[in-house]
């Protein structure tokens, strides 16, 4: 097995990784138990109490402020262990508690965002077995799969918009929360850009807090990446109605990928005002990139049988080169007519720009060897987007109302410049050679598509018997109109304009204060799409489909743990790009059903826990002649799991230890299921120590992501990537 792992060094690391995985659970259950007895006033291990230990503690960490409940306009409360939030966002259903919502969210907070390291959303969103990136780190962007469907970048919405973030990643160091949702999020959000139906994610931006804030970050990343963020804000006024946040950060260096460099840069500004009536808030950002060697995608192809994967340093196409740029500027404001009723509005605009090498592999072999042509795929994004509405606050009869009325409209022009050199140079996946000069001049980015999405709804969310059974139900009728163009002449190539009414009907009973039982169906209309470039049919545009859900669950609040179990079924048009003819279009229908469970909190005094588990059972129907009907669709695993643990070693104070198994089944690579992807298992681990010096609140924080440099191919659509290498972030982070 040249230039590939051989047998041997593939079962010693299996043997290393699996006596790793035994040692992390039992360090968990260890600590567990030695929690328990911390809890239950044991001495510590210099004979003190554990209250003593804390005590101790306490004087050289940070304080955390616990809010009971949140005023209008602010955040839900973080649960128990600080990682996830009580609640979150559930776009124009307002703020609610996780255990109001009929849904499965997730609401991850800054600390975790700061504890983990995380760079992007994907390194964060991946803590739940339902969610997964389908691109690596150091590639083109993040591009998330949720419940076994793909959620486009461009479906993430920004304080509730649509249409406001990069086209491939967005920086969290520039959030305080990252919310998600699982199952179809257009009857709350709206139909996204990408017409995404597995979930939807919500990031909220930071505000400035009552305690003034002046955080300077010193980092670092492997292979010799440096950089400095900053982070202040304040609030003014008598009362402190006004606030202003400001984050930026810089890195620059060398990065996990042969002769790789990037430079990234961002910086945003918020503003809020906080009044008895009005709130308002602010928001303007702008992010840049410049890569030189980014992770690549490549297709399989015709290729019999899955190449084995090329060691993570490898670019796949050597010379390729990413810059990305991306700004936004938005703005939302609420106002409370009187108790019963609030006005609210929100408006932005954004607009992105990417240039980039987009090769081409063909004649793929099951040896990994193929000809690479290079090639030229810039894009630009002009988006603009309104939200508006009224919500009500009444009861009739002894029955509690929550009614909504509102529209959204979103505006999305796309155009883009491709070009494929004609000069192709032989390579393989273990040395790959030097991309050829494109033999076409670089030109300017023609308008493409112009996509309107316009929407109304009314969604009414009832409370019977004290809270104890709650209903809502509504709809959002939606339209579709998108024009396409040929980006090289400029005539129109096709138009559509496309109504439907999307239904949401959920409940959730509480048979026990702390029990709720919940389920939900909704329907959503997504925009067909457009091939895209680089397939025989570039450019056709495809009429929008309708996606359903049915979910049913019971979540269960211990206290210090959450825990929760549903099933559901998804289903949607399958689109594919046929490896032979390289056309895009839809064959046949995919339809997931899947099994979720999950658990978060603070098990004991200083553990803290993120455990789930996702089984799916996909399948093909209605494909052409039958061929591959009751096959499973590509891309989609049978089950995922995750087990996360972070730990306050009692015996030095300010002292903790983390670590996290992420493991994902194996997977076809198409709906012909004849190539199959491999499991894969990556270990993450990492160390933070928090302490005063001179007087001012220090912490340093080490990661390891894939600690064992575990080697795997990740999958969008018909592309796979490798997995990134072994990688180390360190950082020191100092509060003035």
């Amino acid at each position: 097995m040249s230039r590939s792992v051989t047998q041997q060094e593939v079962s010693r690391r299996t043997a290393v990784s699996k006596a790793v995985e035994r040692l992390f659970v039992g360090l968990v259950a260890a600590a567990a138990m030695q929690a328990s007895a911390y809890a239950q006033g044991a001495p510590a291990a210099d004979g003190t109490s554990a209250d003593s230990a804390s005590a101790a503690q306490s004087t050289t960490l940070p304080a955390v402020m616990v809010k009971g409940s949140a005023a209008p306009g602010d955040l839900p409360a973080p649960y128990a262990g600080g990682q996830v939030a009580r609640g979150g966002s559930i776009g124009v259903l307002g703020t609610a508690n996780v255990m109001d919502q009929p849904f499965s969210t997730t609401n991850y907070t800054e600390q975790m965002i700061q504890d983990t390291q995380a760079r992007t959303i994907g390194d964060l969103v991946v803590n739940n077995a339902s969610v997964r990136t389908e691109q690596s780190g150091g590639g083109f962007g993040d591009v998330f799969q949720i419940r076994g469907f793909d959620v486009q970048p461009t479906d993430v919405a920004l304080n509730g918009l649509y249409g406001m973030v990069s086209a491939a990643r967005v920086p969290v160091n520039l959030l305080e929360r990252v919310e998600v949702l699982q199952g179809p999020g257009s009857l709350m959000y709206g139909m996204g850009p990408g017409g995404s139906v597995g979930g939807a994610i919500n990031i909220v931006t930071k505000r400035a807090d009552d305690t003034p804030l002046t955080r300077l970050t010193a980092l670092y990343q492997s292979k010799s990446q440096f950089g400095f963020a900053a982070d202040i804000g304040r609030r003014f006024g008598d009362e402190g109605q006004w606030g202003v946040r400001f984050n930026g950060q810089i890195k620059d260096g060398q990065t996990g990928i042969a002769h790789g460099n990037q430079l990234q840069g961002d910086s945003a500004i918020g503003l809020d005002y906080r009044g008895k009536q009005l709130r308002w808030s602010f928001d303007a950002y702008n992010v840049s990139e410049n890569t030189d060697e980014y992770r690549s995608q490549i297709g399989f192809g015709t290729a019999t049988a899955v190449p084995a994967v090329p060691s993570a340093y490898n670019n796949l196409y050597p010379g390729s080169k990413l810059k990305l740029r991306d700004s936004a500027v938005m703005t939302r404001a609420e106002y409370d007519i009187n108790q019963y009723v609030t006005v609210y509005g929100a408006a932005g605009e954004h607009y992105g720009t990417s240039q980039q090498n987009f090769p081409y592999a063909a004649g793929m072999t099951a040896a990994g060897e193929f000809s690479a042509y290079n090639g030229y795929y810039d894009q630009y994004t002009r988006t603009k987007t309104v939200d508006a509405g009224l919500r009500f606050h009444f009861d009739t009869f002894g029955v509690k109302h929550t009614l909504v009325t509102g529209v959204t409209s979103l505006n999305q022009e796309i155009g883009y410049f491709y070009a494929l050199g004609s000069t192709a140079v032989a390579s393989n996946l273990y040395s790959p050679s030097p991309l050829a000069p494109v033999d076409t001049p670089r030109g300017d980015m023609q308008r493409s598509s112009q996509t309107r999405l316009n929407s109304q709804q009314v969604i009414d969310t009832m409370s019977f018997f004290n809270d104890r059974v709650l209903l809502t139900g509504g709809f959002r009728r939606q339209t579709i109109g998108q024009d396409n163009y040929d980006p090289t002449t400029g005539a129109q190539q096709s138009s559509l304009d496309q109504q439907a009414i999307s239904p949401l009907a959920g409940i959730v009973l509480k048979p026990l204060s702390n029990v709720s039982v919940y389920g939900n169906f909704t329907s959503g209309l997504s925009n067909g799409g457009t091939a895209p470039a680089g397939t025989a049919n570039a450019g056709q545009a495809f009429a929008p489909y309708k996606s359903n859900q049915y979910e049913a669950g019971v979540k269960a609040d211990w206290g210090r743990v959450l825990t929760s179990v549903s099933v559901f079924q998804i289903s949607q048009p399958n689109a594919v790009t046929d490896p032979t003819t390289n056309f895009y279009g839809y064959n046949g229908k995919t339809r997931v059903r899947g099994l979720e469970l999950a658990a978060y909190g603070e098990v004991f005094r200083s553990l803290r826990l993120m455990a789930s588990a996702t089984f799916y059972d996909p399948k093909v129907s209605g494909t052409a002649g039958g061929t591959q009907d009751g096959n499973d669709p590509g891309g989609v695993p049978k089950f995922a799991f995750n087990l996360g643990a972070d730990y306050d070693l009692p015996w030095v104070p300010g002292l903790s230890v983390n670590g996290r198994i992420i493991h994902t089944g194996a997977q076809y690579y198409d709906s012909s299921d004849t190539l199959r992807l491999p499991s894969w298992t990556r270990y993450d681990v990492g160390v933070r120590y928090g302490m005063r010096i001179a007087k001012k609140d220090v912490v340093f924080r080490a990661n390891v992501e894939n600690l064992f440099g575990s080697r795997y191919w990740m999958q969008q659509g018909t592309y796979v990537t490798n997995a990134a290498p072994r990688t180390l972030l360190i950082s020191a982070q100092v509060d003035f």
